[in-house]
């Protein structure tokens, strides 16, 4: 049997807090005094008001897929004024500093993301209804960002000293236009890329729940071809219409597997001239995603199977005089699917720490920015940033306010970058 030891983890404004750890884990080995984890609650609940000023601030500044620049370059001042070191933004766009450790060896990735789903003439000004405020884009994930300047903030007035660096990171292109590219843009090109060691995305919410399963995704964009024409004196011919409604159909017969989460969507289908012509073209989109990557792989080769039977089936069967119907397929999108183990440290450490605070452990599956640690074996979790919100995606999007729980959570995460950011 291993070991277990109980260790004080200090009063954290709500109740004085006894946390079980294991020895082989040790997630607080590197733990805060009593003095500084009081510092943390006072800095987070005297600066909440912080908080929220700045989420509205962020939230009315527009940052739609490909077009966050504006709404960067006001958050890159505000993690300047925080007081992170080496301040700057990439070339893909995501702006980040760096909260210097004892040592220069592996680092700690916090991010939220910068942009939102909504388009530039979404009118998107912060409307407050008793405990609530409502906007586009408010919870998903503007709070988050104003959140994160108070962590850093309360780590600072708290003296923590890390072993490894942070990195603070507002990134791009996390909603599903911008298909992971500025996550993607850090792993693989950004210059901290051999440096991470552990990764935290923050999302809306508070409470305890947390993703450490990705949920991977294709998205393809399939147009279809062919001669076009009058509904009445060219009847008869290829219709690519036809054949799009032959794929789709056969494509909603694929056999749905009973685990992994495999979904599959058509979202978009556009086209065609007027009610009185054939169409030249026509297209569809369509979104797949699945928790395996064999799964997903399984649906997106069946699916693209299915576009040749179905062209060369409108063909066989209507005149071809004017020409045939031809097909091209875009992959607009993919995220690979991965997981963080429940014996990897992150989460051994989350586990105790949401404990110790009471805070209820509820793991799930979705598709965020840590999809592209996770698909690479990083130790990486999506976590609510400490307010809750509701309606992502809606023009009636909102965060909700209940200060001493939302206090309480962002301290716990506080808890649990100290630990990251000292290692194992």
């Amino acid at each position: 049997m291993i070991a277990k030891v109980i260790k004080r983890i200090g009063y954290i404004g709500f109740c004085t807090c006894f946390i079980q750890t294991t020895a082989y884990a040790k997630p607080l080995e590197f733990g805060l005094n009593k003095t500084q984890i009081s510092s943390l609650n006072q800095t987070i609940n005297d600066n909440f008001e912080n908080i929220i000023n700045t989420t509205i601030d962020l939230t009315q500044t527009a940052a739609p897929p490909f077009n966050e620049t504006n709404r960067a370059k006001k958050f890159m001042e505000l993690l300047r004024q925080s007081g992170l070191n080496d301040v700057e933004m990439d070339e893909e766009g995501n702006v980040m500093g760096i909260r210097a450790g004892k040592n220069k060896g592996p680092l700690l990735v916090v991010a939220a993301h910068l942009d939102t789903v909504f388009g530039i003439d979404t009118d998107v000004k912060v409307k407050r209804d008793g405990n609530r405020l409502y906007a586009p884009g408010i919870g998903d994930d503007t709070v988050s960002l104003a959140i994160m300047l108070e962590i850093i903030k309360a780590m600072n007035n708290a003296k923590i000293q890390t072993n490894y660096d942070i990195l603070f990171v507002g990134d791009v292109g996390e909603e599903g236009p911008g298909n992971l590219r500025g996550v993607r843009y850090l792993f693989q090109k950004g210059k901290y890329k051999d440096r991470i060691k552990y990764f935290l995305s923050l999302e809306p919410g508070s409470g305890g729940g947390y993703v450490d399963r990705a949920i991977g995704s294709k998205r393809y964009k399939v147009e279809f071809d062919g001669p076009g024409g009058h509904s009445f004196s060219d009847f008869g011919i290829v219709n690519p219409a036809y054949a799009m409604a032959d794929a789709i159909t056969r494509f909603s017969n694929y056999p749905v597997p009973t685990k992994d989460q495999t979904t599959f969507n058509v979202g978009i289908i556009e086209g065609g001239t007027s009610v009185n012509s054939i169409p030249h073209s026509v297209a569809m989109t369509v979104d797949m995603r699945s928790a395996s990557n064999s799964e997903l792989n399984k649906v997106s080769e069946y699916f693209l199977a299915q576009l040749p039977i179905a062209v060369e089936a409108e063909n066989s069967k209507r005149a071809l005089n004017r020409g045939k119907i031809s097909y091209k397929v875009t992959k607009i999108g993919e995220r690979a699917s991965g997981f963080t183990t429940k014996d990897s440290f992150i989460q051994k450490s989350i586990t105790e720490i949401y404990k110790a605070y009471g805070l209820s452990i509820e793991t799930s599956a979705s598709s965020t920015d840590s999809n592209m640690p996770m698909s690479m074996g990083i130790e990486a979790l999506t976590i609510g940033s400490g307010i809750n919100g509701d309606g992502a995606h809606s023009l009636n999007e909102y965060i909700e306010i209940d200060k001493p729980n939302n206090v309480k959570s962002i301290v716990a995460n506080i808890m649990l970058i100290n630990v990251l950011a000292n290692g194992k």
